[in-house]
């Protein structure tokens, strides 16, 4: 395979592994790998095309099974240069996959039921693999200012990485997030500011800011440095997969914010099938929103190919994207997979979490209570199989989103007694 090289902000070029250049996904169009994000041609949004070709797949497969225990055993199939394992990051990924028998009973799935739990992340969210994405592609473009627009995780992974890698991050997220949120990205130090507004007032922003003297030598890992920073999605993919002994799930269940995860693990299973690392066969790909920001389930349900924007109003908040960038290609992937995209209430998404701790011990964050609630929803109205292989995602740790469930509590008050322990019914 020909190696892929692409001019810094200096002279000098750095190694991008298989990433080839930037294509449309609208128009097909090709520009060559840079801190760009949209089409010049038709404003579509680009994304990383990669030259696979030369790859042996059983001298692939065995590379990455021994290869770290993080995103980097993928390197081979990332915008990210071979060495990128050996340099200062937090090496996130090769997080469980918990086979989830309890809830599986409760719900009545006999095919197999598994949770991709990725609230193991170094800052307890899925983000610290995009951001890892993102940070070399910012170390390649020479910038010294790691930035973002956030509902919440996204602040802290960038936080943390930066912190790790000596570089800078001002960060802007919603002026009204949780307040452990809060806490987690302003705890490594970098500048984090909040805008009086929602998350796409805040994404808005950051676009002005990108086109601005004040945002020169910034790397925006959602923005300008968006195609590199989607593709760190693509390895709870490979990661479910290789766990599954490099099998496809027949069913997973993804939560929908902008909708660039969704269509990612779509991308990156189509990859793997692409490489012979696993069979092609048939899966499905479900979208799981809160109905309180539920604009790609509207539009699903509709039968409309266009998203309309909403104003968010629900506890998920990491969820809260009421005008998300992916929307459309979620409902290609879901129409073309043979899945669906449904949505829950703050109420289910509440009594998921409980159910999720209840029964396998993981306390999900209120985006894992989405993607369990609809994955009962799903069940109960016949849409999704229990009889086939499935993976929930909880993409988030529950410390972050306490206020959720505020109101569990102690089960009892007693003295230090056997009576009163018999008294309050515990015996």
């Amino acid at each position: 395979m020909a190696v892929q090289t692409v001019a810094t902000s200096g002279t000098s070029t750095v190694d991008l592994g298989p990433a080839a250049a930037l294509s449309c996904r609208e128009c097909g169009h090709r520009v060559p790998l840079g801190p760009v994000f949209a089409c010049e041609e038709c404003f579509g949004p680009l994304e990383i095309a990669y030259d696979f070709s030369g790859y042996d797949t059983g001298e692939l497969r065995k590379r990455i099974e021994d290869g770290p225990a993080s995103i980097w055993r993928y390197a081979p199939l990332l915008p990210v240069p071979a060495d990128v394992a050996g340099k200062p990051n937090l090496h996130p990924g090769w997080t469980k996959l918990v086979k989830a028998d309890n809830l599986a009973r409760e719900l009545g799935v006999t095919g197999g039921l598994y949770v991709k739990d990725d609230s193991g992340n170094p800052t307890h969210s899925f983000k610290d693999r995009v951001v890892a994405q993102a940070l070399e592609a910012a170390r390649a473009f020479g910038f010294t200012t790691l930035s973002c627009s956030s509902t919440g995780n996204l602040a802290g992974a960038v936080g943390a990485a930066a912190a790790r890698a000596g570089l800078r991050s001002c960060v802007f997220i919603p002026h009204d997030l949780e307040q452990g949120k809060v806490v987690m990205a302003a705890v490594y130090g970098g500048e984090l500011v909040g805008i009086e507004g929602n998350y796409d007032d805040v994404n808005r922003f950051c676009s002005e800011l990108i086109g601005d003297p004040a945002g020169e030598g910034w790397g925006f890992v959602n923005v300008n440095l968006r195609p590199y920073y989607a593709e760190g999605s693509k390895t709870l993919a490979y990661e479910i997969c290789e766990q599954l002994g490099w099998r496809l799930p027949d069913q997973i269940v993804v939560p929908i914010a902008s909708g660039s995860q969704l269509t990612k693990i779509d991308k990156g299973l189509r990859e793997l099938i692409e490489l012979g690392l696993v069979e092609d066969r048939p899966y499905k790909i479900f979208g799981a929103q809160a109905e309180g920001c539920s604009p790609v389930s509207t539009a699903f349900k509709a039968g409309h190919d266009v998203v309309r924007p909403q104003k968010p109003d629900t506890i998920a908040k990491s969820l809260a994207i009421g005008n998300p960038a992916d929307g459309p290609y979620v409902l290609d992937i879901a129409r073309r997979t043979g899945g669906a995209v449904e949505d829950v209430t703050d109420e289910q998404i509440v009594a998921a979490i409980k159910l999720l701790a209840r029964t396998e011990g993981i306390f999900a964050e209120t985006a894992g209570g989405v993607t369990v609630g609809v994955t009962k929803k799903l069940i109960e109205s016949g849409v999704l199989d229990p009889a086939k292989t499935t993976v929930v995602l909880n993409t988030g740790d529950g410390l972050k989103t306490l206020d959720a469930v505020a109101g569990t509590g102690l089960t009892a008050t007693i003295r230090p007694t056997l009576d009163s322990f018999r008294e309050a019914g515990l015996a």
